[in-house]
């Protein structure tokens, strides 16, 4: 499960900096790497990601486990 954490956590990364492109530039990078398809499977891949993690962070979320205080 972990390679599956790791997999999901890059597609966020991925994700969260192409919404940062597309902010400041107006440039969709998922478009402008691979077009149609390539773009439709990565946007796919991202939203996948998102739900993965959404569903099981609490439990693996050092913070989530401690009630939500760093360090306690």
């Amino acid at each position: 499960m972990k390679g599956l954490h790791t997999i999901s956590f890059i597609l966020l990364i991925i994700g969260g900096l192409n919404w940062l492109i597309m902010g400041i530039w107006e440039t969709d990078l998922g478009a402008w790497l691979g077009g149609g398809g390539i773009a439709t499977t990565i946007y796919v891949l991202v939203g996948l990601a998102a739900i993965y993690e959404l569903l099981t962070h609490k439990s693996r979320c050092k913070a989530c486990d401690k009630g939500g205080q760093m360090g306690a």
